[in-house]
C-alpha cells in the first residue's frame, strides 16, 4: 500500500494534533492484517483504515482521548465482545492496535524513510514500546535500511538487527514481525515491531491515449508509481495525465529500451498501432520484469507472435510470458472498462509475487 508513514509526513507540515493508528498483532478473524494504518486529525479520519465500521470508531475514540491526554496506549479489541451484533457482523478474532499520541516527534525517522523511498531502497521502520504503566507507554522509532544500523540500544539490536535484515531480504511486504525482549534483572520489558517498507511497484505505461490515461488514474489509487511513454506532446503532459508520476515524451521504441526492467516493473503497452506497438514490446522481451502486457485483438496477437517467432525477437517461451490479449476477462467494453481489467491482471501478478 502507499506508504502512510510518508502521508503523515505532509499531514504534519499542516498542523498538529495528529494521532496516528497501527495494527500490530491480530488473533483469528479480523478486518485488517498488522502493519495497517490510519492517521487521525483533529477527531477525524483522513487516511489509511485499521479495519473500518465499529473497530475504526473504537479507535478513533482512543485516538481522541489520546489527542487531549498526549499519552500513547496499546489497545486490544476482542472482537466478539468488545463489538456488539447489533453494530456489526462480528469476525470473532481479536486485535491489537499502538494509538501514537505525537508521532511528529518521530519526523527525522520519517524523512530518513522518505529518502530511501526517492532511492527505492527497501528498509524496516522499526517501532519499540517501552510499558512504564496500564495507561502510559513510551515510544521509540528507528528507520533501517540495509546500509544503515539504527541507534537502538546495543543489548536490543543484537535480536533486532539479524530479524530486520531478514525482513529486508524477503521483499515480503507482508513480513510484519513484533518480538517481546528484555534485559536479565530489568524491568519493564520492551515490546518491537518490525515494520517492512518497500518501494511502490513501477508501472511503464507505453501509450497516453484513452486507456493509458484511464489506466494511470486507477494504477495511481492502487499504489503503483506510475510513468507514461508517449512520442506525442499533446498526450503526454500533466493536464492529461494529471495522476502520473513521471511522463516522458520520446520515440516510444527508445523510452522503452532505456526503461529499467526490474522484478517490481510492470508493463503495459498501449500505443495507437502495430508498429508502436512491437517496438515498445522488443526491449521487454526475455527481461526480468515482473508483467509484460499488451493490448490488441486476437487476429492481431497472433500476426504479431508470428513475426516475433520468425524474425527471432522472441522464443515461444518469452512470447508465452507476455499477457496479451491484455487484462482479465471481464467482458469490458469501455474504455474505463478496460483499463480496469488491466488494472485487475495487475494486481492478480503482483499478489502472487
Amino acid at each position: 500500500m502507499r506508504n502512510i508513514y510518508l502521508e503523515l509526513l505532509e499531514t504534519e507540515e499542516a498542523g498538529h494534533n495528529i494521532v496516528l493508528a497501527t495494527v500490530t498483532g491480530i488473533i483469528g478473524s479480523t478486518p485488517q492484517k498488522p502493519g495497517s494504518s490510519a492517521i487521525f486529525k483533529n477527531n477525524r479520519l483522513i487516511s489509511g483504515t485499521v479495519g473500518g465500521g465499529v473497530v475504526e470508531g473504537k479507535v478513533q475514540e482512543a485516538a481522541k482521548s489520546c489527542s487531549v491526554s498526549h499519552n500513547s496506549k496499546l489497545l486490544h479489541l476482542m472482537l466478539n465482545s468488545d463489538i456488539s451484533e447489533k453494530d456489526e457482523a462480528i469476525c470473532g478474532g481479536e486485535i491489537d492496535i499502538l494509538v501514537d499520541a505525537d508521532p511528529g516527534i518521530h519526523l527525522q525517522v520519517f524523512q530518513a524513510m522518505q529518502k530511501s523511498a526517492d532511492n527505492r531502497e527497501p528498509g524496516v521502520l522499526i517501532t519499540m514500546i517501552t510499558k512504564h504503566a496500564e495507561d502510559r507507554i513510551h515510544i521509540n522509532r528507528y528507520w533501517m535500511t540495509g546500509n544503515n544500523i539504527p541507534p537502538i540500544p546495543i543489548r536490543f539490536l543484537e535480536k533486532v538487527e539479524p530479524e530486520a535484515k531478514r525482513i529486508i531480504a524477503s521483499a515480503d511486504h507482508d513480513n510484519f514481525m513484533q518480538m517481546e525482549l528484555s534485559h536479565p534483572g530489568e524491568e519493564p520489558s520492551s515490546l518491537f515491531f518490525i515494520e517492512p517498507v518497500f518501494p511502490m511497484p513501477r508501472l511503464v505505461i507505453a501509450g497516453a491515449g484513452h486507456i493509458g490515461k484511464a489506466l494511470s488514474h486507477i494504477a495511481g489509487l492502487l499504489d503503483f508509481e506510475v510513468t507514461v511513454i508517449d512520442d506525442r506532446a499533446d498526450f503526454a503532459n500533466s493536464a492529461n495525465l494529471p495522476d502520473a508520476d513521471h511522463i516522458i515524451v520520446k520515440d516510444i521504441g527508445e523510452a522503452m529500451t532505456e526503461a529499467v526492467k526490474s522484478s517490481d516493473t510492470f508493463f503495459v503497452i498501449v500505443t495507437r498501432g502495430h508498429n508502436d506497438d512491437a517496438n515498445a514490446l522488443k526491449p521487454c522481451i526475455g527481461s526480468g520484469a515482473a508483467y509484460i502486457g499488451m493490448i490488441g485483438s486476437s487476429g492481431k496477437v497472433a500476426r504479431m507472435k508470428a513475426e516475433f517467432i520468425e524474425k527471432k525477437w522472441a522464443s515461444v517461451e518469452q512470447w508465452n510470458r507476455i499477457h496479451t490479449p491484455i487484462g482479465l476477462n471481464i467482458k469490458s467494453k469501455t474504455v474505463e472498462e478496460i483499463a480496469i481489467s488491466i488494472a485487475a491482471e495487475l494486481i492478480l501478478v503482483k499478489n502472487k509475487n
